[in-house]
């Protein structure tokens, strides 16, 4: 079983998480005009096998936004932590 840990709430059943995506993934500028890029970040993405980090969001908990370390090919977390460069209001 998955378990993930919140630096917030600790230790957790993956079942109290939301899946969000690639973590090492640009988004493209907001005012970027191109639609092929923003389909491509949308829409497309990689299945890596092996160690990838992720965006995770606590929903059943105290619904923070967290980057995962996840070991895809064992399905283990290796790590969690807050995203870079996003303040927090505890």
């Amino acid at each position: 079983m998955l378990r993930i840990p919140c630096p917030h709430c600790g230790l957790r059943d993956y079942t109290e998480f939301k899946y969000f995506g690639d973590a090492s993934k640009s988004r493209p500028d907001l005012a970027d005009e191109d639609l092929e890029r923003w389909y491509a970040h949308v829409f497309l993405f990689e299945n890596p096998k092996g160690v990838h980090r992720e965006y995770w969001q606590h929903v059943m908990g105290c619904r923070q936004w967290l980057v995962v370390t996840r070991d895809t090919a064992v399905n283990a977390v290796r790590a969690s932590a807050w995203p870079e460069g996003v303040v927090r209001h505890d």
